[in-house]
């Protein structure tokens, strides 16, 4: 098996998050030469962490500069690490910091890039990718004769590695910072109750246009639909997300929900969500959407129309039922239980 090489940038607590240790456990599965290359500010912690994976050698760059997500400083800590390491196979969590920049560091080594796999697997003693094409109706296995060869790993596809922490030995790589253009002044985050999109969610909340249509009484009832789709997030911890006709309507000049926007989005061109659960609700079994969701373990779904596309397999479980009638007792049950 080919030397590898897993590329992994700490948290701003020092530690991996569950992404990263999901790469962890698919590099460790291919049974190669591992070496691991952490970015941040302080990396011992997080070598520390792993130091029960028995890697060859850790390696680091580490600095204030590494902090932040910055195209210019972490594509070229990448390419340190890269041409340290001397590794064929590289792989690294999908996040938005690595699909930004190792692209770029691929380019820089003369090698090629795939992003978005779920798996990174031997196949016929070959190391092969697997992802997903046209709107994911079809599964592709792909392998190349370049390297080096970058794997980004989409989260959500591998068990994250759990294994015994330990006092790990790191190995420091010197970076040639390129001039910077940007700042980093602070963070703006919303409070942790406001927060809508929650990837370790148990459940996964859909929301779709048919809460911002009128209703049976012949009126829009948005401010409602707010008001019970936020505390079932709330109460319940799950995310939320909507379905492209949904977040589509702030440009379309109708209602919207004030909270709903186009990172909220499943399918199509948004994300392909992997919670154990799912329950959508006023959707009409758009195929975007359905297909956006298809990797939730357990699906259910509101809906008046008992005819409508849910009730043709894209969920285990049609409630026949208004929605917003469904979803105050649902609060209200929730909250007698927290009480």
């Amino acid at each position: 098996m080919e030397s590898i090489l897993l590329l992994a940038h700490t948290e701003p607590d020092g530690s991996l998050a569950k992404p990263a240790l999901e790469a962890l456990a698919a590099a460790l599965a291919l049974g190669g030469e591992l070496t691991v290359g952490l970015v941040g500010m302080e990396t011992q912690a997080a070598a520390n962490q792993i130091a029960g994976t028995g890697a060859a050698r850790i390696l680091a760059v580490t600095g204030e500069a590494f902090t932040q997500s910055r195209y210019a400083t972490d594509a070229a800590a990448a390419e340190a690490l890269c041409r340290a390491a001397r590794a064929k196979l590289v792989l690294a969590p999908g996040t938005s910091r690595w699909s930004r920049a190792l692209p770029g560091v691929a380019y820089r080594l003369h090698g090629r890039v795939d992003t978005h796999a779920t798996s990174l697997t031997l196949r016929n003693e070959v190391p092969a990718v697997t992802r997903w094409f046209y709107r994911q109706r079809m599964e592709a296995v792909l392998t190349r004769q370049q390297r080096p060869w970058i794997v980004l790993l989409d989260a959500g596809c591998v068990p994250a590695w759990n294994g015994p922490a330990g006092t790990a030995t790191v190995e420091a790589v010197a970076v040639d910072l390129p001039p910077t253009r940007t700042t980093v002044t602070g963070i703006q985050a919303p409070k942790a109750d406001e927060q809508t999109i929650r990837p370790d969610a148990k459940l996964l909340f859909v929301a779709g246009a048919g809460w911002t249509k009128k209703q049976a009484d012949g009126a829009v009832h948005g401010a409602e639909a707010e008001a019970l789709i936020l505390g079932f997030l709330r109460t319940a911890k799950a995310s939320l997300g909507g379905s492209k006709s949904l977040v589509d309507l702030s440009g379309e000049g109708e209602a919207v929900l004030q909270f709903m926007t186009h990172l909220n989005q499943i399918g199509q061109t948004g994300s392909t969500p992997r919670h154990p659960k799912g329950l959508s609700t006023c959707c009409h079994g758009e195929e975007p959407h359905a297909v956006g969701w298809r990797f939730i373990n357990e699906r259910r779904a509101i809906n008046l129309d008992p005819n409508c596309g849910w009730a043709r397999g894209k969920a285990d479980v049609l409630y026949v039922a208004d929605a917003f009638a469904v979803m105050r007792e649902v609060n209200r049950t929730l909250g007698q239980e927290n009480s």
